[in-house]
């Protein structure tokens, strides 16, 4: 007990420091004159419950009524559009294109652009009936011809992205035909069972646009036409995108009229532009950090808004080299992280721990006890090191505030289970290189679900020829892993099909082929004069977003 009070207090302050430097950094140490808050002292306690909005304190201002079409402006870290180049030419989170199959708050497929289905008694055809009355933004109707071009499209060859790329044999492998029944029915047929289908066709896996945007390549020839509440009217790279109401929408029509969102790569920037009354809100991955979060509430006029995020942090570790290519020392590199101390102090709370390699909002997900243990830790890589010390490389991105912290964290503690460790810094592209050369030891990562189905987070890195397994050379080669895979690839009955998952959960913890952190929150801050700003599992309902009267 009193060694893991040692270690509490050790996290604590070293955490401190590092929240201490980002505000530092940030330029952001001051509070607005004349407000009061006890936002600081709650946010992390309130951010464990899930979905939520925070704000400061209630005192009221009186504000002059707003032009409910007055333009809203939004901003993120990336492009949210980055163009005729990306496969899906903007995010699913502007509302611009629909998919066939979207997701509900707990991650289980509904319809969207589809309206109902059948699945065959083997699992290997499935039928799908179409909304009718549906049009793209140029005027061209949704039908079954227009969803049997858009899986001509995927079929042609796998088309790169910023968010996941669209290959077709990820989202739909053993697919063998697509074929039309009516002009509202499309049936899908399939070598083997798909009695998972539905998962892997969320979102970003069936999404669908008007033929008449694309050449013959399949290629964009100008601005994505979608069918959904928003369409694009201009699109300016790594500036802003403008959205406009779609005011033929087949749907409950959105709120505002037109929303910008601007891309603002650099976190402390969009910080200021929050203050400044320049943005109102910021959206998608990484919006906010935590401690930024935490200190723009303490003005009255910001809130915070958060729930579950698809994204999971990890720590990859290379397999096919001493001194993690031993179980063992997997398993006291795992025990030794405190992984509850770094997630409130460095995220504020604002991050799940974990020790599942499976992100926790798909409906496969199995929870696990997150353990701490340093003296089995020490025992463990005892056994394998024995008096000897090893040094390792420790991989961060560049310009990652939080990810330095935590790395200048975990190399404080690595030393006394006989791993001393240098810390390196680089861009995204070149850590990828390095790590597939296996020239690292240690290196942080993240992974968004690309759909909802489980078995694809395993292929990629359980699997002896997964993508990510070979890519970030884990060196995970176990007949047993691979057996499961397959087996569960194979099962139409979904429970036993669930058993299959849960036993590949439970070795990924017990063997920890990549380490677990955290699975992330889903954290955005916005200015009060918004109204229906509300966290998603993935980014927010934009379509809800106006100006409050």
């Amino acid at each position: 007990m009193k060694e893991r009070q040692k270690r509490r207090s050790a996290y604590s302050m070293f955490a401190l420091l590092a929240v201490i430097l980002t505000l530092m950094l940030s330029g952001c140490s001051g509070q607005k004159a004349g407000t009061q808050s006890t936002e600081t002292a709650q946010t992390s306690a309130e951010a464990k419950t899930g979905a939520g909005t925070e704000t400061g304190s209630e005192e009221k201002t009186t504000e002059a009524a707003v032009n409910p079409d007055d333009e809203i402006v939004l901003a993120g870290y990336r492009n949210v559009a980055p163009g005729v180049d990306d496969a899906y030419y903007c995010s699913v989170i502007l509302y611009v294109w629909e998919p066939l199959i979207t997701m509900d708050a707990a991650g289980q497929p509904v319809g969207k652009l589809a309206k109902s289905w059948e699945m065959s008694d083997d699992a290997k055809t499935w039928t799908f009936h179409l909304q009718e009355g549906v049009k793209f933004h140029d005027g061209e109707a949704f039908n079954a011809d227009a969803v049997l071009y858009n899986f001509d499209r995927m079929r042609s060859e796998v088309k790169p992205s910023g968010f996941y790329s669209l290959n077709i044999d990820s989202f739909y492998p053993n697919l063998d035909q697509v074929t039309k029944v009516d002009d509202y029915t499309v049936q899908l047929t399939f070598t083997e069972a798909s009695p998972t289908l539905l998962f892997t066709m969320t979102n970003f896996g069936s999404a669908m646009y008007s033929p008449k945007c694309f050449d013959e390549n399949y290629n964009y020839t100008g601005i994505a036409q979608g069918t959904g509440p928003f369409k694009i009217t201009e699109n300016v790279k790594d500036q802003y995108v403008l959205l406009e109401r779609n005011e033929d929408y087949w749907g409950e029509k959105a709120a505002a009229k037109t929303i910008r969102v601007m891309t603002i790569p650099d976190v402390n920037t969009r910080f200021s532009a929050m203050k400044s009354g320049e943005i109102m809100g910021v959206i998608d991955l990484k919006a906010i950090t935590p401690a930024l979060a935490v200190e723009l509430v303490k003005d009255d006029q910001f809130a915070i808004t958060t729930t579950n995020s698809t994204m999971i942090d990890f720590l990859c570790l290379n397999g096919t080299k001493a001194p993690f290519d031993d179980v063992r020392m997997r398993k006291a590199f795992s025990l030794l992280v405190d992984r509850n101390a770094i997630a409130d102090h460095i995220y504020l709370g604002y991050a799940s721990p974990t020790s599942n390699i499976l992100n926790y909002s798909t409906p496969f997900y199995k929870d696990f006890p997150v353990e701490y243990d340093a003296e089995q830790a020490k025992a463990l890589a005892k056994e394998v090191l024995g008096d000897q010390r090893v040094s390792v490389k420790y991989l961060v991105q560049q310009d990652n505030t939080e990810q330095k912290a935590e790395a200048e964290l975990i190399a404080a503690i690595l030393p006394e289970i006989g791993v001393d460790v240098t810390i390196e810094s680089y861009d995204w592209a070149a850590m990828k290189d390095m790590m597939k050369s296996g020239d690292y030891d240690i290196a942080r990562g993240q992974q968004g679900l690309s759909n909802m189905e489980a078995i694809t987070i395993f292929k990629r890195f359980m699997y002896s020829t997964g993508d990510q397994n070979v890519n970030y050379s884990l060196g995970v080669k176990s007949a047993e892993i691979d057996g499961l895979i397959d087996q569960a690839d194979a099962e139409i009955d979904l429970v036993k099909r669930q058993e299959a998952y849960d036993k590949l959960q439970e070795i990924s913890v017990e063997t920890q082929p990549v380490l677990p952190l955290y699975n992330e929150k889903t954290l955005m801050v916005y200015n009060k004069k918004l109204a229906g700003y509300e966290a998603q599992i993935y980014g927010l309902d934009l379509t809800k977003v106006g100006w409050a009267q």
